[in-house]
């Protein structure tokens, strides 16, 4: 029983497809990370806006407050009125507390929106990287069972792709 010759070539096929299964690898890993991370951004920045909302009706109930209590001072006797100043003091305080109190949850709700569109940004390149990379080692899978060069360099070419892609993952470089 003669031993078939392997053609060298196919050592190199064997090792770039293992290159492009790792890195497909990683891209999915790294991948699933950004999506989970724009999820979770996006939900807690929601989770900040409905606070902010929720800060925008207390700050109306306040503002509202402090223009009855403006009528009534306007339509109290002048002896009366000490009680209604403080309520309308006090209610002008709350409706100043709950503007600042936006302010801080909106900078913060920006904040989160801005992570979860890096995270966007990095998810998308590992995404397409997984398909071009996929590809790649179906192509290269191909190969070694035809022994078709060709096929091999079609593969080769689609996985530098998917690298290319797996590389703009990382450092956004278009």
């Amino acid at each position: 029983m003669a031993e078939e010759k392997k053609e060298g070539w196919l050592n190199l096929l064997a090792l770039t497809t293992v290159i492009l299964a790792v890195c497909a690898t990683l891209a999915t890993f790294k991948g699933g990370g950004y999506s989970t991370r724009t999820v979770l951004r996006q939900n807690q920045a929601s989770d900040q806006w409905a606070h902010y909302q929720a800060k925008g009706i207390k700050g109306n109930l306040y503002e509202v407050e402090a223009l009855r209590l403006k009528r009534d001072l306007e339509l109290a006797p002048r002896t009366s009125t000490s009680v209604l100043e403080k309520a309308l003091a006090d209610a002008e305080k709350k409706v100043i507390k709950y503007d600042g109190e936006k302010a801080e949850i909106m900078a913060k709700a920006r904040s989160l929106e801005q992570e979860r569109d890096d995270a966007l940004r990095h998810g998308a390149p590992f995404g397409l990287a997984v398909i071009f990379l996929q590809i790649g080692i179906l192509l290269s899978s191909i190969a070694a069972l035809l022994k078709k060069k060709p096929i091999y360099f079609a593969g080769l070419a689609v996985g530098v792709v998917g690298l290319v892609y797996f590389a703009n993952g990382f450092f956004l470089l278009f």
